[in-house]
């Protein structure tokens, strides 16, 4: 096992080089030097079964691992149970497009405070969490899958590390995602070094377990911030805005971990993918 990079989406040089369709990208992803791809059905899911059977048999053909990102607008914090429901039927879907996909992870953002407080929609959340990813394992829809809430980059949104990692222990199936823009985000520029995210890992260690440590996602881009945290995302060249990724590569090599890197820089993901796969592998062969 190793880790595996890649981006979420092809940026602007897939399309500027005349490629058009998701059936193209795997050949280009691999061809770039890359081995992973997150497909975002943020606004919807809008491809047909079909087509993404046919992608999903291209990804295999070329050993490119898939990942899906769910709609964005999944709130397991809503008070609305009609919403609630919407919600669930958004996890089932991508349940569906991970097994025609032939992808293993599906991440979601999962809530909003709203009007609740912090610690009220922290606790619906967890009730909710605990009744819908049982229910979707008893029905045996989730051998073989995890599915990936997210660290959120915004105060009001609930999803710090600590709370994903916590909110984990609902289901087995359940791994964390870790967008390392959206943690440095809300901790105002707190990731500078590699005991900070040393700490993180500590953590989920502790409470998860190393296999399922091992299976976390990993998103990873610069981030512009203010005082509510995420502004925007950037591309790995800025020089105002962190995190930098040297710190994480150095204690994914130290605790042996091989997880899925995904970089979500703002326009250039392919490119700047492939420069954190070389910090890696610069400071793995030191």
């Amino acid at each position: 096992m190793c880790v595996l990079f890649g981006p979420s989406g092809v940026g602007d040089e897939f399309y500027n080089q005349g490629h058009k369709s998701i059936i193209e990208v795997p050949k280009w992803i691999k061809e770039y030097g890359l081995d992973a791809y997150e497909y975002s059905f943020g606004h919807g899911y809008t491809m047909s079964s079909e087509k993404a059977k046919e992608a999903g048999r291209l990804f295999k053909e070329y050993d490119v691992k898939v990942s899906l990102h769910a709609p964005f607008y999944i709130n397991f914090a809503n008070p609305s149970e009609e919403m609630y429901l919407k919600t669930q039927g958004y996890i089932y879907t991508g349940i569906k497009f991970l097994r025609a996909f032939g992808a293993d992870k599906l991440v979601f953002h999962p809530a909003s405070c709203g009007k609740a407080s912090r610690e009220e929609a922290l606790k619906l959340t967890k009730i909710r969490f605990e009744e819908m990813f049982n229910k979707i394992e008893n029905e045996g829809l989730l051998d073989g899958l995890f599915c990936c809430p997210e660290t959120m980059g915004k105060t009001m949104q609930i999803g710090t590390w600590k709370e994903v990692i916590d909110l984990c222990l609902c289901n087995k199936h359940l791994v964390p995602t870790f967008d390392f823009g959206h943690i440095n985000s809300i901790e105002q520029g707190g990731l500078k070094s590699k005991d900070d995210y040393k700490r993180i890992f500590d953590y989920c260690l502790e409470k998860l377990g190393f296999e399922r440590t091992n299976n976390c996602h990993i998103h990873f881009s610069k981030i512009q911030f203010g005082l509510k945290g995420e502004i925007r995302h950037l591309n790995y060249d800025d020089i105002t805005y962190g995190p930098e990724f040297d710190g994480l590569a150095e204690i994914l090599i130290e605790y042996k971990l091989t997880p899925r890197v995904i970089c979500e820089s703002m326009s250039q993901m392919p490119h700047d993918a492939l420069i954190m796969k070389k910090i890696y592998n610069k400071i793995l062969d030191k």
